[in-house]
């Protein structure tokens, strides 16, 4: 029973306190005056009766009532219902009032009257709002109406009336005014009474809006509503409470706060408050919090909220549940024949319909919660836990947001406190969640089944609300109408205490005498449900639970503890898989549970190592949460798996699982820890009941039942009860204690790998590293507190641990009621704990770093070059898989990496040497290396090894070789040997100095003696090169003689672009004395011999052999020669760059050349490097103009003069030195001195220079794709009344009757080649029209043809800008765009990215072909390429070309050297192109050092690869031309890998000058006795004499050929060396290694030759070395030749003489042979060849001819235009007389014929082809036959015609089916299968016959 109302009190407006405009209430009276001892009187009510502030008003309002709720101190709800009426302020008050307010407003006109408001205010902690606003109604009545009863009966009959709290019952209670009501009290206490509030709230907010509301109120944000109505608010706020049960709101709970308190509202915990909409501005700058407006029905969230909605299937669910409450009509809506009546129920059960759906919602979030309680204590009272983590994990919802925050709240804590205890009353929800679970589960899909559910909990909850609908006979006085309006109230009475007083203790007096009410508790066991199965995880993971997989996990575990190794090896991998599915995971728990014994399991090392292994794997993908209990069910097995280390000394498998994220996670070793507890508390309990039998009963149940027996047991037995349940949770503490240890401490203590994570158990920070975060503790703290200890490191490892485990010893003790002794015991017990535990792994990690470790493969030696040493001995790696998916098994096959093995480092490579950790691959042996030279780029890396769940530190290494690995350093390799390996590494990457680098430091104890005695040998090579040295430095003046002997030159060492493109520093200081300098007085009369030395370079053999001079030709000066060979600069004064001899114009003298040296960058001044033999056109390289040059070179006529007379005499000379190469050409002196326009015409147009006709229009479309837009053309205008000249050459007219083919071939026509790309100017010339001018100019027919100028100067768009044109010059300036060194570099480097990418690509933006395209290496080729045809073409049109880009020693070297390799056919063999290379790149000075990144110095201007860009594109012109080449693409490959290597001599340094100065250049002569070949071509001269490696069998060249390859995109591919790789045996460019592999392997394999062996074997692409493993047709016949004369024990045949004599032999048969025949012969060069010269078009069906013949060759043979007639026929079949027939031929029409044989033999049935191009009738036995049996040459036939069946000819066949066919030999007769297929054949035949 409980008071109706605790207290009743009046209060007033304070007339005394009124100040400014808000006035103040006070309480004017309170009955009873003394509180009640169980529920003092609440504070502050005055403040709740007005919430909007005390104010007087000038008319009289009705009255109001609302209800404020106030929580006092225990948190306790007080209702206070206030009734307020307006009373007059009395005329005395007024005056009173007025003078206090006269300051203010004295001004202002004082309204007559003014009322005050007055409340009646019932304090109650029971929720009767009805019943209040009855009662003060009543009182307030009486006094209005003058009810003849006193006010203080009434009072006090209220405040002494008693009803239930609840049980259903009624009581009907009077005042004593006549009055009668009937109270109701729920049947339940613990739900909720709502009238119809919930209803009006989701009316008044709408379903999605409540819904958010309700997330918000269950994942604790702030809620605030408002509204202009107090009661309203109070609704909505019951509402929210009401639809939250069984949760109940433990946080700030104002339904109506007032005004005055509004700061309430920033408080930072979560609350549930009303304002007035009178206070709507002050709520605006609130930013958390979610507000409601109920009267404007919008909730409003802020940005920074995020409100977690529920989990999606339920949400859905539940919205349409209430939906169809709130809205039935909406499901038949769209009905024909709706139902008559679906209206919504009524307000009050709409209420409890809305309701019934949260508490169904409640029951399915919660379901099976009961099966995660851990009982901890049963006595003396229930101690309760919830395993949060163990549900989230079998309901699969660990990863909802909004669960997980329900289950961290402080009401779902209320919750498991509350309806934990297994023995308790129960109410709804507790039958709903025991009892109805699967009904619920059933009706998920069904809505009406639902609904019938829904309607079933509505019932139940409006009778717990009205158990007695029927009664409800209220008699309760109203004041009469408008009485409130009234002119004169009596004002309150004051009311008499005592009076009332006396009422109050009467009724305690009564109340006291009266026997006390029992009310029987009807407690029972609370039913748990059933239990939670495993629900299948969210990605359905049927597939992990597969049989299969745990069948695996099975056996795997069976092998190892049969110690079946091997198969457990291989199983694995698999196994590892498996263990990422969680019942895989649980059946290992399982499976090794089964192999303890008495807590205990002694393993081998490896059975150790494996079950270790697992346990980590398992681990690795567990949450720090351990949901699915995989964490807890290993924790007993780490403590019993273990192996024995020495005497006395065990390892258990605790010391390697500890890096684990979740053992540093509180939650889950409380939940642990209770989890035992509750366990052994159960078996204390069954220990007693063992005689019932009752051994299933949960630890719930047998809690229920020991709480039920509790009362009956006496005081002694429930003493040893607590007792016993008490030490049993101490000894669970100690063992956890030292679990705690075991896990937390690691191995090696004094390494202290705790600290290198973050703080212990900083649950925030889960990652998924396995670097153990062990402990936490803020570690601050333990810095700071306790870094006094000596030996400090170890005593922080232990301090964080030990402090770790006393939090968790505090938390559990204190919540398991542990007594303060047993706690202070353990405290004491924890630190000795820790420290002895110390002791035994210091022990166990002596032990265990003695034990050989586990089979670790033994490391590969590496087998090394004549003269390579290791710098370091081999360290264990793992190599990793990168990008490249071919080794990773990724495109089938088994993975080769991860491979396991070492990496070693030697003077000249990195090399790493394994194998693959697959055990399915684990023979084979991987290698992968690159020179130390090429490395471009280191960065660390820490990497996830496969097996071990370490985190490993690593190295990732990319080489300009196109290599990339990835490196993990195994754990035994200690990390500052790590480091030892990368400082040696860049060491001799970036050496001091080149002679630091291989090629001069290899076989260093050697070379020294062979140095000695080479002294004496050969003293003028050496005085020569010192000499040369020493004078030039005295010529350059001092800035160079300090430098020490082996610093580069200063410009060597600028290494920022920026230098280099500006004007060039350095030029020769003075004017050099002419007579020091000449050859003679520099070398001594002894040493002149050697200047023929100098004469042997390269440059010099190539002179000879183009015909620019000989060296006694250019000492005697002959005047009939157009050039000579200068020694201007032998001693590098002019250039230092240029060689030592230079050929220039006969006519300029040495003295102007050092002058016009200086206009150029670098002093690269124009020299000729190729002339033409044909056109005797000459090709110039030189360095790009200064500034000032190109103005002194261009000067434009109106422009002032330059600066001095001297830039103009210098300007003027430069004009002299060009004027002289123009007239160094034929075609100039044959027309004269002055070139005139009639000169020209007459020239260059007779009919027999035809050839440069048909160039002309390619050269203007190729200038104009090279130039770019029409804009960029330098158009020159008139000077003096002359025409301007146009750079683009535009097209004479050539009439149809001179189509002579011009020289030259372009690559093969594959679908749309040239033809496209030149389209108009191929048509235009066919047709013999006009071209339009290709710059845009008008057409020519209005404008003078423009001549061609004799020379071409190709140079810089950017440097060329503003120059201007001379009409009178010979020369013309084409403008480029070309790209800058910094391009490559850029370009080259994503390159590499793309061809070694350093992981998987998963971003299908980051795919090969997109990164190739964005690296942008083809359009740079493309450029160059490009740039090469056109100079190739003006070349060979007869003007001469001058190449002046950049410095001249980049782009200018990749299109002079293309050019050449282009024009001449010579450069394509291995001695032209080995000439070029010498010529154009060492001489001329690439900057090889300086590009390739070769030294310190070099180091930071990063690595460029010019030469492999260069390389490159002869590849593509290689694979376009593939007969033009004596070399292989292999050689080119050959070439790119070492020059970049550093293992021979031949590209080092950055110019002859250079060489010459460390005596490199002509040492190699002197020492050719030596072992070791220093430079690349000899080394390539002696491999050629060995094998065909670099000679290309398809070398067929022909005489004075110009290429002219594609350029475009489309037509380039990517050069394989780019992405092709060799695991088997590494990089395949040093023959010798790879060589010395295959021998020892062949060796190896013939003792087993006895058994059968299969001759299949399978070929890797990633691995194998195709070239070797399947070598082509010829090289397999070589090789098998020089076996068999091996083994006739014959000196066998060098391979070239064999090749060269079948080549001989090939070419005599060839002639001999008839040209019907088909050859089988090898494809040689006579045959193939010829094929490759008349490149026909031929257009099938057209009926223009059989061929279009667009023959691109000089050859008369087939050149001539097709005729008609027989006699042409012929020619178009010997085409294809060298080639098999094949499938892939040209077939125009087949099928079966029947055909007469020749006399007396019968008809056979035959597979006919009809070949248009080939011209015959050919037959077969079958269609699949591929051998010919005989061919009709269509050129005899004469006629077809239908024919008769003869004698023997197929029966049952149409007369009409028969046709013959007249040679001028004989006649053949056929049969088709019916008449209409032989007139398809005829029609055919005689199509072919008329085509031709």
């Amino acid at each position: 029973m409980a008071r109706l109302a605790d207290y009743f009190v009046v209060v007033g407006y304070d007339l005394d306190k009124r100040g400014g405009s808000d006035g103040q209430g006070r309480i004017l009276q309170r009955f009873p005056e003394k509180d009640w001892e169980d529920n003092p009187f609440p504070q502050g009510i005055e403040l709740f009766c007005q919430p909007s502030g005390w104010q007087l008003v000038p008319e009289r309002l009705p009255p109001s009532y609302f209800v404020a709720v106030l929580t006092d101190i225990n948190s306790e709800r007080h209702y206070c219902a206030c009734f307020t009426f307006w009373e007059e302020v009395d005329s005395t008050q007024k005056s009173l009032h007025s003078e206090v307010d006269e300051d203010d407003d004295s001004g202002s006109a004082q309204p007559e009257q003014l009322f005050a408001p007055r409340s009646l205010v019932l304090v109650s902690r029971l929720d009767h709002s009805e019943v209040f606003r009855n009662c003060l109604g009543l009182i307030y009545t009486v006094h209005i109406d003058g009810v003849n009863v006193p006010l203080e009966t009434l009072i006090g009959n209220l405040l002494t009336c008693l009803i239930p709290i609840a049980g259903g019952s009624q009581r009907t209670i009077t005042l004593g005014a006549g009055d009668r009501q009937v109270i109701q009290t729920p049947i339940s206490d613990s739900l909720p009474v709502s009238s119809c509030s919930v209803a009006v709230l989701f009316r008044q907010l709408g379903i999605i809006n409540v819904l958010y509301l309700f997330c918000a109120a269950l994942t604790e944000h702030k809620i605030l509503f408002l509204s202009s109505s107090y009661q309203r608010l109070s609704d909505a706020c019951r509402a929210l409470l009401a639809i939250m049960f069984p949760l109940k709101y433990s946080f700030t709970y104002v339904p109506i706060l007032p005004g005055k308190l509004l700061e309430v509202l920033s408080t930072p915990t979560p609350f549930i408050i009303g304002v007035n909409s009178f206070f709507r501005s002050e709520t605006q700058e609130l930013l958390d919090v979610v507000i409601a407006d109920l009267d404007g029905g919008t909730v409003t969230i802020p940005e920074c909220v995020h409100i977690s909605l529920l989990p999606d299937p339920l949400l859905h669910q539940t919205q349409t549940a209430l939906s169809m409450v709130l809205d039935p009509e909406l499901e038949v809506a769209d009905h024909a024949f709706p139902p008559a009546s679906t209206q919504p129920s009524t307000l009050k059960i709409q209420d409890k319909e809305i309701r019934a759906v949260f508490l169904l919602l409640f029951a399915h979030l919660f379901r099976g919660y009961r099966w995660c309680l851990h009982i901890i204590r049963i006595h003396p009272e229930p101690v309760i836990r919830f395993h949060k983590a163990a549900f989230l994990g079998k309901r699969a919802l660990s990863e909802d947001d909004f669960l997980m925050k329900v289950l961290d709240g402080m009401a779902f804590a209320g919750f498991v406190s509350e309806r934990g205890p297994p023995y308790r009353p129960i109410d709804l929800f507790d039958e709903l969640v025991g009892n109805e679970v699967e009904r619920i589960r059933l009706e998920e899909g069904d809505n009406h089944k639902m609904m019938n559910h829904v309607k079933e909990l509505a019932e139940q909850l409006f009778k717990n609300e009205n158990p007695y609908p029927a009664v409800a006979m209220h008699k309760v006085q109203r004041p009469k109408e408008s009485s409130h309006l009234q002119s004169r109230h009596t004002s309150f009475p004051h009311l008499d205490e005592v009076t009332v007083q006396l009422f109050i203790d009467h009724a305690a007096a009564k109340q006291k005498t009266a026997p006390p009410i029992v009310k029987a508790e009807m407690k029972r066991m609370v039913p748990s449900g059933p239990p939670l199965g495993d629900a299948v995880d969210r990605n359905g993971s049927v597939l992990a639970n597969s049989a299969r997989r745990l069948e695996v996990v099975r056996n795997c575990i069976t092998y190892i503890f049969e110690n079946k190794m091997l198969e457990a090896k291989k199983l694995m991998p698999a196994v590892l898989r498996a263990l990422k599915g969680r019942a895989a995971r649980l059946c290992l728990t399982q499976e090794l549970n089964l192999h303890v014994l008495q807590n205990r399991a002694v393993l081998d090392d490896q059975q150790f190592d494996y079950v270790v292994r697992m346990m980590n794997c398992t681990l690795q993908d567990c949450s720090h949460m351990d949901e699915h209990g995989i964490a807890a069910a290993l924790l007993p097995l780490v403590t019993a798996f273990c192996r024995k280390l020495g005497a006395g000394i065990t390892q258990f498998a605790y010391s390697c699982v500890q890096e684990h994220m979740v053992w540093t996670n509180m939650q889950f070793w409380e939940a642990m820890f209770y989890s035992d507890v509750q366990n052994h508390i159960r078996a204390l309990y069954l220990e007693d009941q063992k005689q019932d039998g009752s051994e299933e009963h949960g630890a719930l149940e047998i809690a229920s039942e020991q709480r039920r027996l509790w009362p009956t047991l006496s005081k002694d037995k429930q003493q040893e009860l607590v007792q016993k349940e008490e030490s049993t949770v101490f000894s669970q503490a100690i063992h956890y204690a030292n679990r705690m240890s075991y896990l937390l401490l690691p191995l090696d203590t004094s390494k202290n790998r705790l600290l290198r994570g973050s703080a212990l158990g900083d649950v925030e920070s889960v990652s998924n590293s396995y670097v153990t975060n062990s402990i936490a503790g803020s570690m601050a703290e333990s810095y700071d507190t306790e870094s006094g200890f000596e030996d400090a490191e170890s005593s922080d490892v232990a301090n964080s641990v030990v402090r770790f485990i006393n939090r968790f010893v505090d938390k559990v003790c204190n919540e398991s009621g542990v007594t303060n002794e047993h706690l202070k015991a353990l405290h004491a017990m924890i630190p000795d704990i820790v420290q002895m535990h110390i002791e035994t792994l210091d022990a166990v990690h002596r032990e265990s770093k003695r034990l050989p470790p586990i089979q670790k493969p033994k490391l590969l030696r590496p087998t090394l070059l004549l003269g390579e040493e290791l710098m370091m001995e081999g360290m264990r790696v793992h190599l990793m898989p990168d990008g490249r998916e071919e080794t990773s098994g990724a495109l089938g096959g088994p993975p080769l990496l991860p491979a396991e093995g070492a990496i070693f480092l030697t003077t000249y490579r990195l090399i790493f040497k394994g194998t693959p950790i697959d055990p399915l691959v684990g023979e084979q042996v991987v290698t992968r290396s690159f020179p130390v030279a090429s490395l471009i780029k280191e960065k660390k890396i820490s990497v996830n090894l496969p097996m071990d769940q370490f985190i490993q530190e690593g190295l990732q290494l990319r080489s300009s070789t196109f290599q990339l690995m990835k490196i993990a350093f195994d754990e035994e390799v200690a990390s500052d040997l790590a480091e030892l390996f990368r400082k040696h590494m860049h060491k001799l990457r970036y050496p001091q100095h080149v002679h630091g680098t291989f090629a001069f430091t290899v076989g260093q104890s050697a070379k020294m003696a062979v140095e000695q005695k080479g002294k004496d040998k050969n003293p003028s090579l050496k005085t020569l090169s010192k000499n040369l040295v020493k004078s030039a430095k005295k010529t350059i003046g001092r800035q160079y003689v300090t430098r020490k002997k082996y610093t580069p030159p200063t410009w060597e060492q600028r290494s920022s672009l920026q230098s280099e493109m500006d004007e060039d520093e350095i030029s020769v200081s003075e004017e050099v004395d002419q007579t020091s300098l000449t050859l003679s007085s520099t070398i001594k009369s002894s040493d002149r011999q050697t200047m023929s030395s100098v004469v042997e370079r390269a440059c010099c053999r190539d002179y000879q052999r183009l015909g620019l001079g000989t060296l006694s030709n250019s000492l005697t000066r002959s005047k009939n020669e157009p050039f000579r060979i200068s020694t201007v600069n032998r001693m590098y004064t002019v250039c230092r760059s240029y060689p030592g001899l230079l050929i220039v114009p006969q006519s300029i003298p040495d003295s102007t050349i050092q002058r016009i040296s200086r206009c150029y960058r670098q002093s690269r001044f124009p020299v000729v490097c190729w002339r033409s033999s044909r056109t005797k056109a000459v090709l110039l390289r030189s360095g790009g103009l200064h500034g000032k040059g190109v103005v002194g070179f261009f000067k434009s006529p109106n422009a002032p003069s330059a600066g001095s007379s001297q830039a103009d005499s210098t300007s003027l000379e430069q004009e002299k030195y060009l004027q002289a190469v123009v007239s160094s050409m034929p075609s100039y002196s044959d027309t004269g001195a002055r070139n005139t326009l009639s000169g020209f015409t007459s020239a260059h147009m007779s009919s027999s220079d035809s050839t440069d006709k048909l160039r002309q229009p390619k050269i203007g479309a190729l200038m104009k794709q090279v130039m770019g837009s029409r804009e960029d053309v330098p158009g020159t205008f008139s000077r003096g009344g002359q025409r301007a000249r146009v750079a683009s050459l535009s097209q004479p007219r050539a009439s149809e009757n001179d189509q002579d083919s011009p020289r030259g071939k372009w690559g093969s026509i594959r679908g749309t080649g040239r033809l496209s790309t030149y389209n108009a100017d191929v048509g235009n010339r066919l047709s013999g029209k006009e071209s339009p001018q290709a710059n845009g100019g008008p057409s020519e027919t209005h404008f003078l043809r423009p001549q061609r100028a004799y020379l071409y100067i190709i140079g810089d768009k950017s440097q060329l800008k503003g120059a201007k044109q001379d009409s009178f010059q010979q020369w013309e300036v084409v403008p480029i765009e070309v790209f800058d060194v910094r391009q490559v570099k850029a370009s080259f480097k994503k390159l590499m990215k793309a061809c070694m990418p350093s992981s998987v690509v998963v971003d299908p933006d980051t795919t090969f072909y997109r990164c190739l395209q964005e690296s942008e290496w083809m359009c740079l080729l493309h450029k160059v390429l490009q740039v090469s045809v056109l100079v190739v073409e003006l070349l060979d049109s007869g003007s001469s070309i001058m190449v002046s880009l950049e410095d001249g020693w980049d782009i200018t070297t990749q299109v002079v050297s293309l050019v050449q390799l282009l024009s001449d056919p010579y450069y394509r063999t291995f001695d032209g192109f080995r000439l070029l290379v010498e010529k154009e790149w060492l001489s001329f000075g690439h900057r090889f050092s300086h590009r390739g990144a070769q030294t310190l110095a070099s180091q930071n201007s990063g690595f460029t690869p010019v030469f492999l860009q260069f390389l490159d594109c002869v590849h593509q012109i290689h694979l376009q031309f593939p007969m033009e080449f004596e070399f292989s693409q292999y050689y080119l490959k050959f070439l790119a890998y070492h020059y970049v290597s550093n293992r021979f001599r031949t590209f080092l340094l950055d110019s002859d000058y250079e060489r010459i100065e460390l005596g490199v250049m002509y040492e190699e002569k002197g020492e050719k006795k030596s072992q070791q070949v220093k430079s690349v071509w000899d080394y390539i001269d002696r491999l050629n004499k060995k094998t065909p490696i670099f000679f290309n069998f398809m070398f067929a060249p022909e005489d004075g050929e110009v290429l002219k390859p594609y350029s475009y995109i489309s037509n380039l591919k990517v050069w394989d060396f780019y992405t092709e790789e060799t695991l088997s045996e590494g990089p395949s460019y040093d023959w010798e290694l790879v060589q010395g592999k295959q021998e020892q392997t062949e060796e190896g394999d013939r003792p087993d030759t006895a058994a059968p062996t299969s001759q299949r074997r399978i070929v890797w692409p990633c691995y194998d070395r195709r070239s070797k493993v399947v070598p082509d047709a010829i090289t397999k016949l070589l090789q098998e030749l020089q076996g068999l004369e091996m083994e006739l024990g014959q000196v066998s045949e060098k391979w070239k003489d064999t090749w060269d004599k079948i080549k001989a032999t090939q070419r005599s048969e060839s002639k001999l042979e008839s040209r019907g025949s088909l050859s089988s012969s090898l494809l040689m060069s006579s045959n193939l060849s010829h094929h490759r010269r008349t490149q026909g078009v031929y257009l099938k069906d057209s009926m223009v001819g059989s061929a279009i013949n667009l023959s691109l060759d000089s050859e008369g043979s087939s050149s001539s235009a097709p005729t008609g007639g027989m006699s042409g026929r012929p020619s178009t079949s010997t085409l294809y007389s060298q080639f098999q027939s094949t499938e892939s031929e040209n077939r125009s029409f087949e099928g079966i014929l029947y055909k007469k044989g020749a006399l007396l033999k019968p008809w056979k049935q035959r597979w006919f082809v009809l070949d248009k191009t080939k011209h015959q009738l050919r037959y077969y036995e079958t269609r699949q036959d591929k051998e010919c049996k005989g061919v009709i040459d269509l050129a005899e036939v004469e006629s077809v015609v239908p024919g008769t069946p003869t004698i023997g000819a197929p029966k049952n066949i149409d007369e009409k089916a028969f046709f013959d066919l007249k040679t001028t030999k004989r006649v053949y007769n056929f049969c088709a299968q019916d008449s209409g297929n032989a007139q398809l054949w005829m029609d055919n035949v005689q199509s072919c016959l008329s085509d031709a």
